[in-house]
């Protein structure tokens, strides 16, 4: 299978998933919540074993999610 020279990502087999990582990997002690995504600590452990349905439907919650730390001062 061919590979990507500079990378070696092997772009046949893989598409890339879908994420709403922000590389801001600080999670709130109080909601257990990622300050950057917004996602838990088991979502993100799960994340790349998650299919694209379950994916979705986690993103879907995010933005309420960053919205509650927004309303509680933990966000800017």
């Amino acid at each position: 299978m061919p590979l990507h020279r500079k990378t070696g990502y092997n772009q046949v087999m893989h598409q890339p998933i879908k994420t709403p990582c922000v590389k801001v990997c600080v999670v709130d002690g109080q909601s257990g919540n990622c300050l950057g995504c917004g996602r838990t600590l088991g979502e993100i452990a799960r994340w790349a074993r998650l299919t694209d349905a379950e994916r979705d439907q986690v993103m879907s919650l995010l933005p309420a999610r960053i919205a509650a730390l927004k309303a509680a001062g933990k966000l800017g």
